[in-house]
């Protein structure tokens, strides 16, 4: 895991010059590769790039960017692992076609395989989590890439004549071209969805390249370069759904555990400590149970807990952690500890980012780096074998609401919404002890609330844009801002999948897990320059899922079917079963308690109006009905906050 960034200016430049503004961009990133730094320009060509290293395969200077092939006709700057990159040099040996090596590391395995293949057959050959970017000396071309799944995140910019490229935008801004100016249609969609998606950035005229995406910038023409697919989900998810397994439910589990496994096993390869994250739940339960099952040596896990017993899964992930036999550590924080966080977030995403799970993953992030240099973690397994509770509610809410007459459906929602959120949790709080486990669930009163809104929905893909937004109109709480196409709103990029459980799976793993999941795992852990891995997305697991017909996926009214009979072969059911918690904090009493005279600060009509981007109105009523109980706003609440956050510490450099 490291930092990469550059830039490419259409002129040839002084080299001392290049040289200083590549460290200048790179000095932004040192937290992403506190262990080496490299710089390389080419002065005749106005290119230089510059590298932050975290040294995790090939510790020696073998392993420095930025790197040249033996040729000399490629330069990279790499951040990310190549999993398969020992079995890419086996292969370049039978072709007769390697170098003679230099290093072990997986930067060198890649650039013997451009010269070898090219970059695009390089790409679709390597499994691994990756963004690069490599000069081509030979013809003057300019390329980008980033990992299928989006693990991996790369911006780019044209400011006038210059390309501007960086791991983080923060580096970018380093560039003394660079103009800030905050895009108020992406500050609609941050309001919409807690995240700005791909390809867009809170600055305009700055880009994030797609997952599974390359960009070759030519020299002759450089203007006209787009961003192209050389692996699409969509494209898996059709060919999985024409061709499903056919085999009984212990040969698919058979199967995913083979896939999953090697997986598993490729990502525990690591020339630095290594361990998992450990939350008690499915997802990162197997992958540490696979992981016990194939190390050698104890496994290390880790895990964070709250006194608050309603986001507590600490003491789940301690009974997995011994029946597994890993060495494992946990750490409960106090509420001072997350409070704590709270002022570096605008610096820790250096965009403003609405999901409150970014306060505990940055903390586990924290106390694990204090032991280890790599993490695996169980990122994926909601969106890829169905897991969150929408999907569920996709296939007995939705199909149920549609036997239902609008008008009983719109007389259902006004029912539900006549009593506050607080009376609904007060009721749930009253009768949690004679329901059933599966019908617990946490905020109840916040989920009848977003019910009342999704019963008047007219189809099922309306009913998930619903469910997932979270005003109705962000464009109009946004001064100036206008209504931007995105995957989510452009029906001619939507999968081709008939149920609507497996088309909200499809999506989610194209928006909300690149653009929201990743986005966290990777900001919170390199604040702490600590690697992580999500064995789940490897490509090849990826594809086995959507091979899964869903109802090995969705059984019975409960999710991840498939994991689950996996797990039970290295973890006790008993020790698993229980209602969905999530990764979250008490933020909507702390709203209204800690945080109050913060947000109070932030969120004032007087400061809002002055500041020109939002309108006070919607928001200050929102915040009133907050304070009063009438309705959990926490989470819309939370994205303003971090945008208005993020504008006070940046204030200055904006036009």
């Amino acid at each position: 895991m490291c930092g990469i960034t550059g830039f490419w200016q259409l002129q040839q430049g002084d080299r001392q010059a290049l040289l200083d503004r590549a460290v200048a961009m790179s000095r932004q990133l040192t937290h992403r590769g506190p262990d080496d730094g490299g710089v390389w320009c080419d002065e005749f060509a106005g290119i230089a790039l510059a590298h932050r290293r975290l040294s995790i395969l090939d510790l020696s200077d073998a392993g420095h960017q930025p790197m040249p092939s033996a040729c000399g006709r490629y330069v990279v700057v790499f951040n990310g692992e190549i999993y398969n990159h020992l079995e890419l040099r086996d292969r370049l040996e039978q072709e007769g076609r390697a170098p003679a090596w230099r290093g072990h590391s997986d930067t060198e395995t890649l650039l013997a395989c451009m010269v070898a293949w090219g970059i695009e057959q390089t790409l679709k050959a390597s499994v691994g989590m990756f963004a690069f970017a490599v000069w081509d000396r030979q013809e003057r071309a300019f390329t980008l890439a980033r990992d299928r799944m989006g693990e991996k995140p790369l911006y780019y910019a044209w400011q006038g004549q210059t390309f501007l490229f960086g791991s983080e935008l923060k580096a970018l801004k380093a560039h003394p071209v660079f103009r800030a100016e905050v895009d108020r249609d992406a500050l609609a969609l941050l309001l919409a969805y807690d995240c700005i998606p791909a390809p867009h950035s809170i600055y305009r005229h700055v880009f994030k390249l797609p997952p599974g995406h390359l960009l070759c910038i030519c020299a002759e023409a450089p203007g006209e370069a787009q961003a192209v697919p050389y692996w699409r989900c969509n494209d898996i998810v059709s060919a999985g759904l024409r061709d499903p397994l056919d085999c009984s439910d212990e040969e698919a589990i058979d199967a995913l555990e083979k896939q999953l496994g090697a997986s598993v096993g490729g990502q525990m390869i690591s020339d630095v400590p290594l361990g998992a994250f450990l939350s008690g739940g499915i997802d990162s339960s197997t992958v540490a149970a696979l992981m016990a099952a194939s190390s050698r040596s104890q496994v290390r896990t880790f895990t964070i807990g709250f006194d608050e017993s309603d986001y507590d899964e600490a003491v789940h992930a301690k009974a997995v952690a011994r029946h597994l036999g890993t060495e494992h550590t946990e750490l409960y924080v106090r509420p001072e500890d997350t409070l704590a966080v709270i002022p570096k977030l605008p610096s820790i995403y250096c965009e403003p980012f609405g999901d409150c799970s970014q306060i505990p993953t940055f903390l586990i992030s924290e106390l694990t780096r204090r032991e280890v240099t790599v993490a695996l973690s169980g990122d994926g397994g909601d969106e890829l074998f169905g897991g969150y509770n929408r999907y569920l509610a996709a296939r007995t809410t939705w199909e149920r609401m549609q036997r239902t007459p609008p008008l009983v459906r719109r007389a259902m929602a006004a029912t539900l919404q006549a009593l506050p959120a607080g009376g609904w949790d007060t009721l749930a709080a009253m009768a949690s002890p004679v329901l059933p486990k599966s019908m617990r669930m946490s905020n109840p009163g916040d989920k009848a609330h977003k019910l009342a809104e999704v019963l008047t929905q007219s189809d099922g893909r309306a009913f998930f844009l619903s469910l997932v937004s979270n005003w109705r109109d962000p464009a109009s709480i946004v001064v100036g801002a206008r209504r931007t196409t995105t995957l989510l709103t452009d029906a001619r990029s939507w999968p081709k999948a008939d149920d609507l459980a497996e088309w909200m799976m499809a999506m989610d793993a194209q928006n909300y897990l690149p653009d929201d999941i990743l986005v966290k795992v990777d900001r919170a852990a390199m604040a702490n320059s600590l690697e992580t891995r999500a064995p789940l997305l490897d490509h090849r697991v990826v594809e086995l899922a959507w091979r899964v017909p869903l109802h090995q996926k969705i059984r019975h009214g409960q999710g991840k079917w498939l994991m689950r009979q996996l797990l039970y072969r290295h973890v006790p059911k008993e020790l698993i079963e229980r209602p969905k918690m999530g990764f979250g904090i008490p933020l909507g009493s702390w709203l209204r308690g800690p945080l109050r005279d913060w947000a109070e600060a932030l969120l004032s009509e007087s400061r809002l109006r002055s500041e020109g981007y939002l309108e006070p109105a919607p928001i200050r009523k929102r915040w009133a009905e907050h304070l009063a109980g009438k309705r959990n706003w926490q989470q819309s609440l939370w994205t303003v906050l971090m945008f208005q956050a993020w504008l006070e510490k940046t204030e200055g450099t904006l036009s």
